[in-house]
């Protein structure tokens, strides 16, 4: 049986694209993507959200694997794609991958997540590694050699703190889909675990739609066009309940927000007169107004209609 200081040493190890041209000082000019790929997967353990010794290549692992990626590099780096990392991870020694049903395995020829999840189903860690990743005491020495070998001094508690923010932010997007609980229940909750909590949980119920135009785009990367959105704002209501959110593309939330659209107590969407002028060159805005949204499955979790009737008195633009 492998021993523990074994895979500390292939993690130590990882074979990862070194240029000063190319990656920053605080990953120790070396490319992030594998250890990000690693700690998101991790957290995922941690959260119950992996339980068996497979690892699928989930929306939800790459939203954790662009939290990393955002929160640690520079804005000039803001995007960076899992499938890379993901699979070729196998020559590292670290998993083998699961083709799909009738596919084989290119390794060189994944470069997105599209044709990650066309060839790939998922990846299975050495069961002696897997043993290691579910106590808490090993899982967290191993992150300990993550942070400690690919990341300068300066940012390793920031790259820790990642880590503990997508806990607690994963445990309150649990929060905003349970019905009863007490007012203003995230009031005491920091920002950013709040905000990633809430978008999360919103994100998901709608299964990355917007709500009013039902446009779903995720790029190659895994970035989704759509945003969690408050229906009635959160420094008024204090309120991140499933019924007082909506998913919305970057537009819509936009508008939405100016007081452009609303969404009636029907459920259908309303544009404002005043976005008729001469100058604005409306696309396909005006074509959503008298549509039903799209809403998530469990209509418990539809936006509520005491909300939707504040935004519509107190946001919605209805004079020309």
């Amino acid at each position: 049986m492998a021993q523990l200081n074994e895979f500390e040493q292939i993690f130590s190890n990882l074979r990862t694209d070194k240029s000063k041209a190319r990656w920053p000082e605080t990953t120790l000019f070396c490319a992030p993507h594998k250890p990000f790929l690693l700690l998101s997967v991790m957290d995922h353990i941690t959260q119950g959200v992996i339980t068996e010794n497979f690892i699928e290549p989930t929306l939800d692992l790459v939203d954790t694997f662009n939290t990393y990626w955002s929160s640690i590099m520079p804005m000039e780096m803001r995007t960076g794609s899992m499938a890379y990392s993901f699979s070729r991870l196998s020559n590292d020694g670290i998993w083998d991958l699961v083709a799909a049903p009738g596919k084989s395995i290119n390794i060189d020829s994944i470069t997105s997540m599209k044709k990650l999840i066309d060839t790939c189903i998922g990846a299975r860690f050495p069961e002696e590694l897997f043993q290691y990743m579910m106590p808490p005491k090993t899982r967290e020495g191993l992150r300990t050699v993550l942070i400690n070998t690919y990341f300068v001094q300066s940012i390793r508690s920031e790259v820790l703190s990642c880590g503990v923010i997508n806990q607690k932010a994963y445990d309150y997007s649990k929060s905003v889909l349970v019905k009863e609980k007490q007012p203003e229940f995230g009031k005491s909750v920091d920002k950013p675990i709040r905000d990633q909590g809430f978008r999360r949980a919103i994100v998901n119920l709608y299964e990355h739609r917007c709500a009013t135009c039902g446009i779903r785009i995720r790029t190659n990367d895994g970035h989704t066009v759509v945003e969690a959105a408050h229906i009635k704002p959160w420094s008024i209501s204090y309120d991140d309940s499933s019924t007082n959110g909506m998913a919305l593309c970057k537009l819509c939330h936009w508008t939405y927000d100016k007081g452009l659209m609303a969404v009636d107590q029907n459920y259908e969407v309303k544009v404002s007169k005043q976005i008729k002028t001469d100058t604005n060159l409306l696309g396909h805005v005006l074509t959503l107004s008298g549509r039903s949204i799209f809403t998530p499955e469990n209509k418990v979790h539809w936006p509520s209609p005491s909300n939707l009737d504040w935004h519509l008195s107190n946001r919605f633009k209805i004079a020309v």
